[in-house]
C-alpha cells in the first residue's frame, strides 16, 4: 500500500462518511444489534454511537492503523468494551457460531472477495444471530449502471478499491445468508454513488 491509500483513503472515508444523514441511516439499522457484535470493515468507528444498550462487546475488524487511530475517541467513549479481532473480512479471527451480529457499513464494496467474507460471516454468526448491513451499490437503473460501469475501475484507484456496481442483494442472496428485510434508495449525492442497501439478512437453515 502506499502512501494515498495509507494516509488519505482513510481520512477522506472517515469525513465522507461522517454526514448527519448518514447517522441516520446507521441509527435506524444498528438499533437491532445485540449482544457481541462483529464489526466488520470497523473504520473509524462510525458505527459505536449507534449501538444500543442490548450491545454487550463490539470486536472489530480493521486493517488501516490511521482508521484505528482515528476511531480512538469513540472507543474512549463506548458504554461497551471495543476489541479489535483481526484485519481481514475473508478471513475472520473468530470462532465459529460466535457471534450475535455482523455489521458492515459500506463495506462490502471494498473487499477483494465479497462471496469469501459472507461465507465467513455465516460461519462465525450463531445460529439465531443477524447480519446487518448498511452498503452502496448497483442501481436499478440503466442510465445510472452504466455510468458505475464505466466509473468504477476510476472509483477504486480513488477510493481504496471501492467498487460502485457490485449487486449487493444478488451477492448477499447467493451466499449462506438469507435476507429477511431489505431496503433500497437513493440517497442524497451522485447517483452513480448514492444507491443504498440497508438490510438484515439471517444463515439458512
Amino acid at each position: 500500500m502506499g502512501f494515498y491509500s495509507e494516509q488519505i483513503v482513510p481520512r477522506f472515508t472517515h469525513f465522507a462518511l461522517k454526514a448527519g444523514a448518514i447517522g441516520k441511516i446507521r441509527a435506524e439499522r444498528l438499533s437491532q444489534a445485540y449482544g457481541v457484535v462483529l464489526d466488520v470493515g470497523f473504520g473509524s468507528g462510525l458505527n459505536l454511537p449507534h449501538y444500543g444498550t442490548a450491545v454487550a462487546r463490539v470486536l472489530a475488524v480493521e486493517p488501516s492503523m490511521v482508521a484505528r487511530n482515528l476511531a480512538e475517541p469513540l472507543i474512549a467513549s463506548a458504554k461497551f468494551p471495543v476489541d479489535f479481532a483481526g484485519l481481514d473480512g475473508q478471513k475472520l479471527s473468530v470462532e465459529s457460531g460466535s457471534i450475535d451480529c455482523v455489521v458492515t457499513a459500506w463495506t462490502l464494496c471494498t473487499i477483494p472477495d465479497p462471496q469469501t467474507a459472507l461465507i465467513e460471516f455465516a460461519r462465525v454468526l450463531k445460529p439465531d444471530g443477524q447480519y446487518l448491513f448498511m452498503e452502496h451499490g448497483l442501481a436499478p437503473d440503466d442510465g445510472v449502471a452504466r455510468w458505475q460501469n464505466k466509473l468504477d475501475r476510476l472509483q477504486g484507484f480513488i477510493a481504496g478499491g471501492c467498487h460502485l456496481n457490485r449487486p449487493m442483494e444478488m451477492l448477499i442472496a447467493s451466499s449462506p445468508l438469507q435476507i429477511t428485510s431489505l431496503k433500497k434508495f437513493y440517497f442524497q449525492g451522485p447517483r452513480t454513488h448514492a444507491y443504498f442497501y440497508s438490510g438484515v439478512a439471517v444463515k439458512r437453515p
